[in-house]
């Protein structure tokens, strides 16, 4: 089996079909020889060599959605060459809490937008420290008309400096900005998987609609965590 899997995936890092696999903080880059025209079970079997983890022990997320078909062909999902796959150990991720009533759509519904409050709650000021920790010093402005003052004179009396603001709870335990973004990028990741668990009837049209734009959500902020955490990489910034 994984013969046959090498001969797929034994392309070169010169060959233009290749897809990049984040896992926990490693990138893998797997090469496709026959392009993307392969289905999705050929791909975890080499991720499962690649990384010694079980085929059936990990989870594929390609723009917030998991990838369920494994029988599908890579190109059936949208995937384009050169795209960044996240592999999510499925024990790494809490599963949806089971209710406690009969399940309806209204309950599902309200489990839905109970998910997206804690993301909010819990992880958004985060997400607001960690891009405001990334975003350069603005220079304060000088006026050349401004006639010259006085300086002032220190005196025991004047303001005590402020004490630096306090992480938020999400990030307490985190002592760089690495560590930060690295643990931004899986709790919101676990987020998308716990709304992606949610199971919804197919008559439940609100309750897809409420989920997608839960989903949406959720991956505009990460989003906005990678996308920060990008700029600032190019300035410089570790």
């Amino acid at each position: 089996m994984f013969n046959r899997v090498k001969g797929l995936f034994s392309g070169g890092l010169d060959d233009p079909t290749v897809i990049n696999v984040k896992w926990n903080r490693e990138r893998l880059v797997i090469p496709l020889k026959n392009g993307l025209r392969v289905p999705l079970s050929e791909l975890r079997a080499a991720l499962a060599e690649r990384t010694s983890l079980p085929p059936n022990a990990f989870k594929l997320i390609h723009k917030g959605a998991v990838l369920k078909d494994d029988s599908a062909l890579l190109s059936a999902y949208s995937i384009a060459p050169g795209a960044t796959l996240q592999l999510l150990e499925i024990n790494a991720a809490p599963s949806a809490p089971a209710p406690k009533a009969p399940k309806t759509e209204e309950s599902t519904i309200a489990q839905i937008r109970a998910e997206l409050a804690q993301v909010q709650s819990n992880l958004q000021p985060g997400v607001e420290a960690f891009i405001a920790a990334l975003s350069p010093d603005t220079p304060n402005a000088t006026s050349s008309a401004a006639a010259p003052q006085p300086i002032a004179t220190v005196t025991s009396a004047s303001a005590p400096t402020p004490a630096p603001a306090e992480k938020p709870a999400v990030l307490q335990g985190t002592n760089t900005l690495t560590e930060q973004h690295t643990k931004l990028g899986e709790l919101l990741l676990q987020a998308l998987l716990r709304l992606d668990a949610i199971n919804i009837e197919s008559g439940w049209p609100d309750a897809r609609a409420e989920r997608k734009g839960a989903v949406k959500t959720v991956q505009g902020v990460l989003d906005r965590v990678d996308g920060a955490w990008k700029d600032a990489k190019a300035r410089g910034v570790s």
